[in-house]
């Protein structure tokens, strides 16, 4: 399926690695202008590293903790942002979960997701619409052992995609949150080496490549998927993967 995403500006945060680096290569390859962030030069430079030859992409040293600089960027005025950078530490049961760790998490998947919508809002409007992307997990909507923070972050972060439908749908601003599925990145392989719930028991054989979630991440960017504005959807469903034309499993 083709798709086309040229004339659009797009920034990732996290776009240096895993999912993100996919992201950034597939928003390229559709035609758009595409900035990523990473949290230091050499992670910056490492991306920039296996994106070489791809066309029109840059890099961005900041953290998305850091407001200043987060600002300082979403003030360049972006078309799509795909609100990606995450962490899923700490890994342990509550009782024995460091409490600074926890809100650790929440900062950089809550809080540093909704400033950077809050700041693409802003420009958003002024170019007349956008698109954001915040990336959801089956752990938004299900408990599991040993997460309690990234399934309370990512609850949270599926709250505020329904309230930007619900505040800014009539002005242009489309929302989605999205669920990448179990894909073969960094992350999974914590998840694996803590082997304290049933998805640390997954071989890495069987995990998607991270393509796959970067081409549905893609087309929401277009016209074709204005039906679904507003929803949290997961890239396993069979009636989406057919939709943005993924290969459905039989």
């Amino acid at each position: 399926m083709s798709i086309d995403l040229k004339g659009k500006k797009v920034l990732v945060t996290g776009g240096n690695r895993g999912i993100g680096l996919a992201t950034v290569r597939k928003m390229a390859e559709a035609g758009a202008q595409v900035a990523f962030t990473g949290r230091s030069e050499k992670t910056v430079a490492a991306g920039l590293a296996e994106l070489k030859g791809v066309p029109k992409i840059s890099g961005r040293v900041c953290d998305v903790t850091d407001r200043d600089g987060m600002a300082g960027i979403m003030a360049e005025g972006f078309d799509i942002l795909v609100n990606n950078a995450g962490v899923i530490a700490p890994i342990g049961r509550i009782e024995n979960v460091d409490i600074k760790d926890w809100a650790q998490n929440i900062e950089v998947n809550l809080v540093a997701a909704f400033f950077a919508v809050q700041q693409a809002i802003v420009t958003m409007k002024q170019r007349g619409g956008g698109t954001i992307i915040n990336l959801s997990s089956g752990a938004a909507h299900n408990a599991m052992e040993g997460w309690s923070a990234y399934c309370s972050g990512k609850a949270a972060v599926a709250m505020v995609t329904k309230c930007v439908h619900k505040e800014y749908g009539e002005q242009g601003i489309r929302v989605f949150g999205f669920a990448p599925g179990i894909v073969d990145t960094d992350m999974q392989g914590s998840i694996r080496a803590s082997g304290i719930n049933p998805v640390s028991q997954f071989k890495r054989e069987v995990l998607a490549p991270a393509a796959e979630p970067a081409h549905a991440m893609a087309w929401l960017c277009t016209a074709a998927a204005d039906e679904l504005v507003g929803q949290e959807l997961d890239v396993r469903n069979k009636d989406f993967r057919k939709a943005c034309g993924l290969k459905v499993p039989t």
